[in-house]
């Protein structure tokens, strides 16, 4: 952790909703006029995506059927942490980009599911924001969690959550439900040790509710809506949260535990802008006590 250079990430499994999270954030970027350094946890995967196929043909072959994107062999730990203690240190480090789809990969005349080489992050930033599956990571070689100033955990209801996959994988990928299905049995293993306990050493959890029925999410139509559940909102230390203010701010929210605030579906992105906005403010405020 660093007062002069420091360090948000989001950390939540595939289909978890962490990319609608990072939008809220670069809101509040925007707004307070922070300038970030933005890193995409798909760009610390071991292997481009041609790579990985080949990887799970030959993993299968040898009768490894939990092979998977979400474990230790298939990504680059040691450098993740480097690049946070680098940041935590000196405001420096190395980063790239993984290119998803012909969109991102045109301007870098490369194949969608590769990598852009490494570069210098950009010099000046004011923090380090990471969005992917490994940002509270520990294991017996690297902790991961020990740097971050904000770590917040996304994470739905696993019926929710594999809907979610589903309809992304299926609707904007291309894939078929059985194949979105065996992706989710593979990764299980990987799922309950690398993922799961990532959410013990978070700051703040965000776990999204249903009030609908979801109990077979594989015929599920579409994903339920906002309005159509609860947002659980736990907090490791509610030392300094102003919960009546929360209550009084988020119409019909209320006090579940009393580290716990449970919030309509519809008002997430309201609850983080007012959780996380005064988080931000002091983050800076204390850079420029640090910086003077």
């Amino acid at each position: 952790m660093s007062e002069r250079h420091p360090i948000v990430a989001i950390t939540g499994s595939s289909g978890a909703g962490t990319t609608s999270v990072t939008r809220t954030f670069e809101n509040i970027f925007r707004r307070e006029s922070v300038c970030a350094a933005i890193i995409e946890g798909d760009s610390f995967h071991r292997h481009d995506r041609q790579q990985m196929k080949l990887r799970q043909a030959e993993a299968e072959r040898a009768g490894n059927r939990n092979f998977s994107h979400f474990g230790p062999e298939n990504n680059l730990f040691a450098e993740l942490e480097a690049l946070f203690a680098d940041y935590g240190r000196n405001g420096t480090g190395k980063s790239r980009k993984y290119l998803h789809d012909a969109e991102e990969a045109a301007p870098y005349q490369q194949q969608p599911g590769t990598f852009t080489p490494w570069e210098d992050l950009p010099p000046g930033t004011d923090l380090l924001f990471y969005e992917g599956l490994h940002g509270a990571v520990i294991t017996p070689e690297i902790n991961i969690a020990q740097h971050p100033d904000l770590l917040i955990g996304v994470v739905p209801v696993i019926n929710l959550e594999w809907i979610q996959k589903l309809w992304r994988d299926k609707s904007k990928r291309g894939y078929s439900t059985e194949a979105v299905t065996d992706t989710i049995l593979r990764r299980m293993p990987d799922y309950v040790n690398y993922i799961c306990p990532q959410f013990a050493h978070t700051h703040v959890n965000f776990q999204r509710v249903p009030c609908v029925d979801t109990s077979n999410p594989f015929i599920a139509r579409e994903i339920p809506a906002p309005d159509e559940s609860f947002v659980v909102i736990r907090f490791a230390k509610p030392k300094g949260i102003d919960f009546q203010y929360l209550l009084n701010m988020i119409h019909d929210s209320f006090m579940s535990r009393a580290n716990t605030i449970v919030v309509p579906g519809g008002k997430m992105e309201l609850a983080m802008q007012l959780i996380f906005t005064p988080f931000i403010w002091r983050m800076m405020e204390h850079r420029q006590r640090a910086m003077a």
